[in-house]
């Protein structure tokens, strides 16, 4: 205990001492300081599953010929979604998906999501009766340098060189999957106003390889073949990742 002396006054060491046990008592009582821990941004990816609700994409009333009857976009590309989605959450990779249910989402809504996840990559998928094997699409708006404020329209712009490569990716992983595949270039609005490398994916009947006694919608409506195509997208945005096109997210 720290004691007065006889004429009412510390001497100069009690007063030392003194302060030394006031502090040490502060200290034992003072949390200690938490230091916050950064995390590195988790690698995004966005799937958006084209039409929905009562928007149903192409559709088909039963074929002739066909074991499965009749066939709606929108169910292809929600099949295709809820499986990639799986495949890339299995693989550590974070999954933003335009919609889980047949509900209806508008384009500028889409846009939305895609655009607050800041992703890496945004996969657009479609379905169609037409055509053969596996088509993947870009953007058509020519490449451009990042402004301030990019224009709704043409916010793909500054991400179209980016765009190219993860079409790249996509390709060779469908072509190393056996998949016939095509690439192309055409004015899609919803990829047009995402700010993210943006390929829009659209799944057509197999090709004479695959099987040539399937009809049509037999083909769409086959889940082993949803699956190579959904197996061969995740490979490809694996290797996309690995191959450093996570840096700089957010940034074309």
């Amino acid at each position: 205990m720290c004691m007065e002396d006889g004429d009412g006054r510390r001497s100069r060491a009690m007063g030392l001492i003194c302060l030394g046990m006031a502090w040490m008592a502060a200290s034992a009582q003072t949390p200690p300081v938490q230091v916050p821990t950064v995390q590195a941004p988790r690698y995004t990816v966005v799937v958006d599953a084209a039409h929905g609700g009562d928007d149903t994409g192409g559709h088909s009333g039963t074929q002739s010929g066909s074991q499965n009857g009749s066939w709606m976009e929108k169910d292809t590309t929600l099949a295709l979604s809820v499986r990639l989605r799986s495949l890339l959450a299995a693989r550590g990779i974070a999954v933003v998906t335009t919609r889980e249910t047949d509900t209806n989402v508008d384009r500028v809504r889409r846009d939305e999501l895609a655009n607050h996840a800041k992703a890496q990559a945004c996969i657009i998928l479609h379905a169609s009766l037409s055509g053969t094997g596996v088509h993947l699409f870009i953007s058509s708006l020519a490449p451009a340098q990042p402004a301030r404020i990019e224009p709704w329209s043409t916010a793909q712009a500054p991400w179209i060189n980016r765009s190219l490569g993860l079409a790249g990716a996509l390709n060779s992983a469908m072509q190393h999957a056996g998949l016939s595949v095509t690439l192309g270039r055409t004015a899609l609005p919803v990829v047009d106003s995402m700010a993210c490398p943006a390929v829009a994916i659209e799944m057509s009947p197999k090709g004479a390889s695959g099987g040539s006694d399937h009809s049509p919608i037999d083909s769409l409506n086959d889940t082993d073949y949803q699956a190579r195509i959904a197996e061969a997208v995740a490979a490809a945005i694996v290797e996309w990742r690995s191959a450093g096109s996570d840096t700089g997210a957010g940034q074309p």
